[in-house]
């Protein structure tokens, strides 16, 4: 399987585990020292994203991606990605295309997310 081949597998899997708050996956797929911003401006960790979805703070209806590009250099991938989510995060609702940056990092133990950010798009 090619690196890019592993990204588009470990990117499904980290949409189902986001729709379904899928703890274990998240924290198998989600770097210890990961830094994300959220839309609004915020910079949260792998422990408040956790968080977020243990304490049913963040609830996913639906997660699609609508177009995906993947970048491979050496052992990191960048993808970027357009999606359309319907969600709530805390009492929030959330219904739009986001468009994506994720980076992931190939060390030993697989494919992890690092760092990413998220923007909502017109």
């Amino acid at each position: 399987m090619t690196k890019v081949d592993q990204i588009i597998e470990c990117e499904k899997r980290l949409l189902q585990a986001i729709q379904y708050a899928d703890i274990h996956t998240l924290q198998a797929l989600l770097h210890d020292s990961l830094v994300f911003n959220i839309p609004t401006g915020i910079t949260i960790t792998k422990q408040i994203d956790i968080e977020n979805y243990r304490d049913g703070l963040m609830k996913v209806y639906h997660i699609e991606i609508r177009n995906q590009e993947i970048h491979i250099i050496d052992d990191i991938a960048t993808v970027v990605a357009t999606i359309q989510l319907k969600a709530n995060y805390i009492d929030q609702l959330i219904n739009g295309d986001f468009r994506f940056l994720r980076v992931w990092k190939l060390n030993d133990t697989g494919w992890k997310v690092i760092a990413g950010s998220s923007i909502e798009i017109q």
